[in-house]
């Protein structure tokens, strides 16, 4: 493989739209062009891409997503720059994995597999679960944007929670308080709550709440306010304290409910991997550095699960992810492709 084989992957893979729920065309491509490179490409029952190379008893996962947000940016190579749906969140570094596993001297009795899940931005995340329970590998990478310098050892959590709320419907000029002053008043009390427990901590360990949606109904008898939003938790968050606490800013006054919980989780950075990335980097003439994000990935799925020395890494600059001027350096792409090349040749369990 070489490096316009590369970049024509990653064009290529970018120019296929392939937002949540609707990946097969993108992960068919996928199938084909790795199997070109001598791969052994299938799908699964997920619809994930999936593709290997090496022969063993030791499995070395490289854990991408091949989904993306939605809203389609046809790919334009400018400047030495890639802008196209994708191009950093995720299929820079998934291209990455199949670039670098096809290159690589995969060292005896060990087996790369390379997979592509399906449904990692939607609230499903369809695919880490379908190959949670599936593999038990001795190493992994999960594949977000890292920069080629960065090694991620750390998601937050992620739940949702809602308020629902209804009372007799009353004139605007009546002196009750409506229903939209009512959410709002718990909304905020809700961030003071966040702000006041946060107080003097680090970024990675603040609760942080997100409000999504707020809109009022009536139907002339009752007034209605649905309110939807979210909270990254930090390792250790109290969950049953924070749905006492929700529900006890509410006064009584309307439904609260929590959900789609994701847990925090964070790697040790004592490991053989996390040891052949470092090397690999500084061989570019790079310092790496450790990363801890507030977001969350499908490393907090089954990173868990599996209790394997795991890590994120990829191209691109994540405050990039989802923008509508998504676009990754190619020279950094090629370049993370070398540095992955070289680990997979390291003896990494």
């Amino acid at each position: 493989m070489n490096d316009r084989w590369a970049t024509a992957l990653l064009r290529d893979l970018c120019a296929i739209y392939s937002p949540s729920g609707n990946e097969s065309e993108a992960v068919s491509f996928l199938v084909s062009r790795a199997a070109e490179a001598g791969l052994k490409a299938s799908t699964d029952g997920a619809g994930n891409f999936v593709a290997e190379r090496g022969e063993g008893q030791t499995s070395i996962v490289l854990l991408g997503h091949i989904d993306t947000v939605e809203g389609f940016i046809p790919p334009t190579i400018t400047n030495g720059r890639l802008y196209a749906r994708g191009a950093v969140d995720a299929k820079g570094p998934l291209a990455t994995f199949v670039t670098a596993t096809a290159q690589a001297t995969i060292p005896e009795g060990v087996r790369v597999i390379v997979i592509g899940a399906v449904e990692e931005e939607a609230p499903s995340s369809k695919g880490a679960h379908y190959v949670c329970g599936r593999y038990q590998p001795a190493a992994a990478i999960i594949g977000e944007p890292s920069g080629i310098s960065g090694i991620t050892t750390g998601y937050k959590g992620r739940m949702s929670l809602s308020l629902v709320g209804q009372q007799s419907h009353a004139h605007s000029a009546a002196k009750s308080r409506s229903v939209a002053a009512r959410a709002a008043e718990w909304w905020t009390r809700l961030e003071e709550y966040c702000d006041h427990r946060n107080t003097n901590r680090p970024l990675f360990d603040c609760l942080d709440s997100h409000l999504t949606e707020f809109h009022t109904s009536t139907d002339g008898f009752t007034d209605r306010v649905d309110l939807y939003g979210s909270l990254r938790l930090p390792l250790g968050a109290p969950i049953d304290e924070l749905r006492h606490r929700l529900t006890t800013l509410s006064n009584g006054w309307g439904t609260v409910s929590l959900g789609d919980y994701i847990p925090p989780f964070r790697s040790d950075r004592k490991n053989r991997l996390v040891g052949a990335l470092i090397r690999s980097i500084r061989e570019e003439s790079i310092e790496p550095s450790f990363k801890l994000k507030t977001g969350t990935s499908d490393m907090n799925i089954v990173g868990p699960a599996w209790q394997c020395p795991i890590v994120a890494y990829g191209p691109g600059d994540s405050q990039l992810d989802h923008a509508p001027d998504e676009h990754v350096a190619l020279d950094e792409y090629l370049k993370a492709v070398r540095i992955l090349t070289r680990v997979l040749g390291s003896r990494l369990p």
